[in-house]
């Protein structure tokens, strides 16, 4: 049927308003934070700390790699501190996610401008030089902190508007110079952005940026080493034959501009094309919005017609044989197999859902400054380890519903089964970044750390809500199952097991594939991701989905007379994570270009960790809904 003029205007009014809607909160959505911290007050002349932090894979560029580097690797040979760097402290979350942050050589103070500084000379060896060229190749950055801010090169050129000038992190290592010999970066232009406070008549750094530059030869005392007289200074080649001798030099120019303390991460946190980005995300969620309102129409209009049917059946005084779902009404709370399993996951699902649900909602309110490095993740981790009282209690309640008596092998299952997974290959995926002499491998004591967080914190909270749940009456079924199962007929294709979970797999998938984008782009690119505002409104529409596509196929199920629907009820929802690993597999061929084995195997491992969170969470999802879906329609009619 083809659309008339007024349904077209209806749709585009629609899609306009939504659009202008979510544009005027465009400013929550992508970059509201509290700042976190204290200002660091500085006065003339103080001295402002240059902190360097590991290098990593470009930002702007072609992906090479995903294995990070310590900036005071021996293989980099870089300017150290009098007396050897010092480590800073650094919380769980940023120490997991690969920073490792020290002192450094450089010597900057308050309004000092200095021109042309030597920081020291160094000694590359050919075998230096061999690994220094191939991360440039590999298009590494250098990443520096100057008062917890990260330092970073423009995307483009200056601007005036200080609003609408953005920063990417970190600045290249060096040149890629295709056929040529690279060129290594070894000059550094710092320019740091200051905001007067004339209450306290104190100073704040509130931007930083670094534009490096190869020469062979810098100039003393001229303004930027004598790299910018207007001729082509030779670049710094590292020589992978012989010694190069590569003398560190940086200027430093301050600029006073009026950017608040509190708006100085704005900058880094502006989404690139937000139009682009909005619109995409308004035409998902007002697509997958119709799609599960006609399902929920469809679905509640037909439950309401059968249950009537079904209750004026018992009224009438020819008996007529049932039909539909109330066919297998005697089976429907039948023992699923495997009960002990099926509670354990969907109590580690209901952990996962509501550690997420609380640290999207605590982004999205602005509580995760992101000055605070680390913090998200430091977070989700206590979190995750707080709500075990919550996997313990739902896996006892349910295994006791089943009728399970291996209460002890439950509690254990509970608290060791999923975290072993996600530890384990945790453990292994970091053996690899320990192969690779990469700073992105966890430290033995932050190991130590997290088992004693797992068996100190973890699984007594586990062992207490396993406690609570089995001490609590059994949940009783609104129809008992009979001793002898009915025979579940023939089933067609699309309602058979794995086409039907693939099925209902698509639709959650769809709700959050496009925030999928910019969330791989984050972890894989080194970007600061802060758009918790997209990531809450999808969040929920995630829920929605996974809740009303799998109570309708669980309807289309019974009324195919197939009453197998625990473990379904799982497999439909949690199926989406199968097209999160697809979407992310086509996202390594189409976006990256990863060629070594242990590059290959972090990417893979890590997306194979993250979809299998996402399975357990999205299946307790659609476990839940079903649960409570079949107890209501079932609790509904009456039934001899």
């Amino acid at each position: 049927m083809t659309p008339t003029r007024s349904s077209s205007s209806r749709w585009a009014r629609l899609r306009t308003a939504a659009l202008s809607t979510l544009l005027l909160s465009s400013t929550f959505t992508q970059a509201f934070y509290l700042p976190g911290v204290a200002p660091a007050e500085y006065k003339d002349m103080d001295a402002v700390p240059l902190m360097v932090n590991a290098l990593t894979p470009g930002s702007d560029s072609e992906l090479k790699s995903v294995i990070p580097y310590d900036y005071y690797d021996p293989m980099f040979n870089f300017c150290q501190p009098e007396g050897g760097p010092r480590a800073q402290p650094e919380s769980l979350g940023s120490i997991l996610f690969g920073d490792r942050i020290w002192d450094s050589a450089f010597k900057i103070n308050m309004r000092a401008p200095d021109k042309c500084r030597e920081l020291c000379k160094r000694e590359v060896t050919p075998a230096q030089a061999q690994f220094i060229n191939a991360r440039i190749k590999e298009n590494y950055v250098t990443n520096w902190l100057i008062d917890g801010l990260p330092v970073g090169h423009l995307r483009g050129s200056r601007s005036k508007d200080q609003e609408k000038q953005l920063y990417s992190i970190g600045f290249p290592l060096g040149v890629d110079a295709g056929n040529e010999a690279p060129w290594f970066n070894n000059h550094y232009e710092i320019e740091i952005d200051y905001h007067h406070n004339l209450q306290k008549d104190t100073l704040r750094v509130v931007g930083i940026t670094v534009d490096p530059i190869s020469v062979l030869e810098a100039v003393e005392d001229t303004e930027s080493c004598g790299t910018k007289t207007g001729e082509r200074m030779p670049p710094m080649i590292l020589s992978e034959k012989a010694t190069t001798l590569v003398t560190y030099t940086y200027t430093v120019k301050w600029n006073e501009v009026p950017t608040a303390w509190a708006t100085r991460w704005d900058k880094y946190l502006l989404v690139g094309e937000p139009r682009i980005h909005w619109f995409s995300l308004v035409n998902s969620i007002i697509i997958v919005l119709f799609l599960t309102g006609m399902v929920a129409m469809v679905l509640l209009r037909a439950l309401h017609k059968d249950i009537s049917r079904y209750n004026q059946q018992e009224a009438q005084e020819d008996f007529q044989e049932d039909f539909g779902w109330k066919l297998v009404h005697g089976d429907i709370f039948r023992t699923p197999s495997y009960p002990m399993l099926l509670s354990i996951i969907v109590g580690n699902g209901s952990q996962m859902f509501l550690m997420a649900s609380v640290t999207i909602l605590f982004a999205a309110l602005g509580f995760l400054s992101p000055s605070n490095r680390g913090s998200l993740a430091t977070v989700m981790i206590v979190f995750y380890m707080f709500f075990g009282v919550v996997a313990g209690f739902i896996s006892a309640r349910l295994y006791k519903m089943f009728g399970g008596e291996a209460w002890k092998a439950n509690v254990i299952g509970t608290a060791f089964l999923f975290p072993a997974v996600i530890f384990g290959s945790f453990v292994a995926l970091n053996f690899f970044l320990i192969g690779a002499k990469s700073s992105g491998a966890v430290p033995f004591g932050t190991m130590v750390g997290l088992i004693a967080l797992w068996f100190l914190v973890s699984t007594p909270l586990s062992v207490l809500g396993s406690y609570l749940g089995f001490q609590r009456p059994k949940i009783e079924n609104p129809v008992r199952a009979n001793q002898i199962p009915r025979q579940i007929p023939d089933q067609v294709f699309y309602l058979r097991p794995i086409p039907s979970m693939l099925i209902g797999g698509i639709l959650p998938f769809g709700a959050i594939f496009i925030e999928l984008y910019f969330i791989l782009n984050s972890i894989w690119f080194h970007k600061i991701y802060y758009v918790f505002g997209f990531l809450f409104m999808v969040f929920g529409i995630l829920i929605m989905t996974c809740a009303e596509v799998t109570i309708l196929m669980c309807y289309f199920h019974l009324c195919a007379e197939d009453y197998h629907w625990w473990w379904r009820a799982f497999f439909t929802s949690g199926a989406s994570a199968v097209y999160i690993f697809l979407y992310s597999v086509m996202y390594y061929f189409t976006t990256l270009h990863i060629k070594s084995f242990t590059s290959v195997v972090l990417y893979f491992g890590w997306t194979m960790i993250m979809s299998i969170m996402f399975f357990v969470l999205s299946g307790a999802i659609g476990f839940f809904s079903t649960f409570a879906f079949v107890r209501k329609i079932y609790g509904s009619i009456k039934i001899d």
